[in-house]
């Protein structure tokens, strides 16, 4: 045998390592890939390794139903986790739940006819799409829309697709459940079969989950009819499976203590900065605005410099926040899990499409703390799927009937604002022990981040945005009285009182992990990211513009009238500038009452400023009496092609100033109360006029 020389030995050895690595796939050395190692900066892109062929995905994974959502709260991601879960329960249904920016749709036109595609669209501000379904909307409804295989709108490319649809909207807004109405509307013109009446919950009427109740029953019904399904007795069938990891413990480093990925794990934390990552911002300034002691409003300034988050004035900001100590608590004590509050456990999807919610291995603790909205509103449909853990008999019952009857919930339930543990602390006084932690995951909405209109200017302040909000309390009447807490505001105000050097603050009686996960928040810090609006100055600076803000609605008016004040500063031609600014008292709740007089030496006679106090006399005045008194004006202004911007309440204010400044244009300009309606249509259309309102 010749002899081998060093080349030869160097080839062969390479050889066998390739071999075994082959075989072996890695088993020996490669690393487990933590599922959030990513910053999620990619969200909006293809996730790497995984594909945006949605019906490969339901190829290789055995599914027969896609969900797909279109969620900007997070509220029909919620409704579509459901539906998936009660598909697969009731009917057997291969079910899988899909984000809608996670795929492309060209192919939708070879979705197999023996298959179902579901929708739950929400409709966001305007009759927009929300901002995780705009590449979907923007591809359906085009009018150049083309698909894989050559077909367009004339063609009916989408006759083999079946499609249900559920919609999530809110009657105080102009454009009502526009995006389903829109997108249901798109598909039956492009050939698929609408196998049931599309849904519409109503988030203004107060009726979103029983609106939703009433169209599942006979859509299933129909559903079940079309693709021959036969119901069951539903069982439950965990989606997520939770193991409790006696190999860890909370100081090691790679257990999640309410970090939302692994750069802000590791402390590298780093941009872009967005929905699926924020960046953790320190808070440079807060203050209370109001001067009574029954109420709070802060203003605060975060300083978002070396982050490269950028905004324009009229943007949102929106606040990561955390659960209340309080609530934390009796989350846990009601499940028996308090002495277990700091066990590790590692949380896997038992199907291969199921997504995990929030990074692990984590503790129990952390994951109801952060990610978790334990105070939110409660659905019938998950207390009556909760009936099956009761600790006894009576109590089971109890949570049968709750979720049988409307009007029973009603009384108990959704007229009291309970949470979840609230309702079974209140149901039955023992440990609801037996309630699996995997089903309190899929039944509870994952802790969403608050948006705020920004009160700054981007012109001003590049680097600093500001806040102003009213802390939120609502008491509910009754033989045990509850008042419930807003949970980011209540949050914000613990951090006010620790910056102000109160070293245990207690809003409320609430205490919040301030410090937030390994401290990191320390120095008073809050996880922020920056939502863009349409809720835009004017891009001439000498264009009139109308603002209407009662409350905290003054917020955006602040950075636009900043803006302004800073741009005649400049020696700019900066055009009419009128504020309708309403609140209780003058001495109470006036919100930068010593800033406007400041803004007024800046833009002179360009500036007017009109009040109403609704409580400082015994005749209560408001924004729209002021219009009203000033409709000569406003008229002329508009007729100038001024704008008009509204910001507030949506459900009464913003509907009656609607209103009314229709009315205001056809009594100015002689026209009839229907023609005036036209024209401020058209305003809406051409963003003459803006809204930035909520419910």
């Amino acid at each position: 045998m010749a002899q081998l020389d060093t080349l030869d030995l160097i080839v062969l050895i390479a050889l066998l390592i390739g071999t075994a690595a082959y075989f072996t796939k890695g088993t020996y050395w490669a690393v487990p890939k933590d599922p959030y190692a990513a910053s999620f900066a990619s969200a909006n892109g293809a996730k790497a390794g995984k594909t945006r062929n949605i019906l490969e995905k339901m190829e290789e994974s055995g599914k027969n139903a896609v969900i797909f959502y279109g969620s900007q709260t997070g509220t029909a991601e919620d409704y579509a986790s459901r539906l998936a879960k009660e598909g697969s329960s009731r009917f057997g249904l291969k079910t899988m739940v899909a984000d809608l920016e996670d795929y492309d749709y060209e192919n939708l036109d070879t979705f197999p006819a023996d298959k179902i595609a579901m929708f739950v669209l929400a409709t966001y501000g305007e009759g927009e799409p929300t901002d995780n379904a705009v590449d979907f909307y923007e591809f359906i409804t085009g009018d150049d829309v083309s698909f894989s295989e050559g077909g367009g709108t004339d063609s009916n490319p989408l006759s083999n697709l079946n499609f249900v649809a559920f919609g999530l909207g809110n009657n105080t807004y102009e454009h009502y459940n526009a995006l389903v109405r829109r997108v249901d509307a798109a598909l039956v013109k492009l050939g698929a079969h609408r196998v049931s009446a599309a849904g519409e919950g109503d988030d203004g009427a107060g009726t979103m989950e029983e609106d939703f109740l009433a169209w599942k029953e006979p859509m299933w019904n129909e559903l079940a009819e079309k693709m021959s399904l036969e119901e069951r007795e539903a069982v439950y069938e965990p989606v997520f499976g939770i193991t409790e990891r006696d190999d860890l413990t909370p100081d090691t480093n790679e257990v999640y203590l309410g970090e939302p990925n692994k750069n802000h794990l590791e402390g590298t934390s780093r941009g872009p900065y967005n929905s699926h990552n924020p960046y953790i911002a320190p808070i440079v300034e807060s203050r209370e605005i109001f001067t009574v002691k029954d109420r709070n409003c802060l203003h605060m300034e975060i300083d978002v410099s070396g982050s490269n988050l950028a905004y324009q004035t009229g943007d949102h900001v929106a606040v990561w926040p955390t659960n209340a100590g309080k609530e934390v608590d009796r989350f846990l004590e009601v499940l028996g899990l308090s002495d277990r509050r700091h066990t590790v456990i590692s949380v896997k999807g038992l199907d291969p499409t199921a997504r995990v919610p929030f990074p692990t291995p984590t503790t129990y603790d952390a994951a109801i703390r952060y990610h978790m909205e334990i105070s939110g509103p409660v659905s019938r449909q998950f207390v009556a799927s909760l009936a099956a853990f009761a600790p006894n008999e009576a109590s089971k019952e109890e949570m049968t009937r709750l979720g049988d009857d409307k009007d029973y919930f009603r009384e108990k339930v959704s007229n009291q604002y309970l949470n979840i543990a609230q309702v079974l602390e209140r149901v039955c006084e023992i440990k609801w022990n037996k309630v699996p932690f995997s089903i309190m995951m899929e039944g509870i909405q994952k802790l969403q981040p608050r948006y705020y209109s920004i009160s700054s200017s981007s012109l001003v302040q590049k680097t600093k945005i500001s806040i102003t909000a009213v802390v939120e309390e609502i008491r509910v009447p009754g033989s045990k009285p509850n008042i419930v807490k807003g949970v980011t505001t209540n949050y914000l105000l613990a951090l006010k009182q620790k910056q102000h050097g109160d070293p245990d603050p207690d809003p409320h009686g609430l205490t919040y992990a301030i410090t937030g996960p390994r401290n990191k928040y320390d120095g008073c810090h809050v996880p922020v990211h920056v939502r863009h609006s349409n809720f835009k100055l004017p891009s001439d600076p000498s264009k009139p513009i109308v603002m209407v803000g009662p409350g905290s609605g003054v917020a955006p008016f602040r950075g636009f009238i900043q803006e302004r004040a800073a741009q005649a500063k400049a020696g700019e031609k900066v055009g009419k500038t009128i504020l309708f600014y309403g609140c209780r008292k003058p001495g109470e709740d006036f919100l930068y009452k010593d800033e406007w007089e400041g803004y007024k030496q800046a833009l002179g006679d360009s500036f007017e400023l009109f009040t109403a106090f609704s409580r400082e006399t015994a005749e209560k005045v408001y924004v729209q009496q002021r219009l009203s008194e000033q409709a000569v004006i406003v008229n002329d202004l508009l007729q100038q092609k001024g704008n008009f911007y509204v910001c507030g309440d949506a459900s009464n204010m913003a509907r009656e100033v609607s209103t009314l400044l229709g009315q205001i244009i056809a009594d100015q300009r002689g026209l009839s109360n229907e023609k005036g309606e036209e024209i401020v249509k058209s305003m809406r259309s051409s963003n003459q006029y803006q809204e930035d309102v909520w419910s």
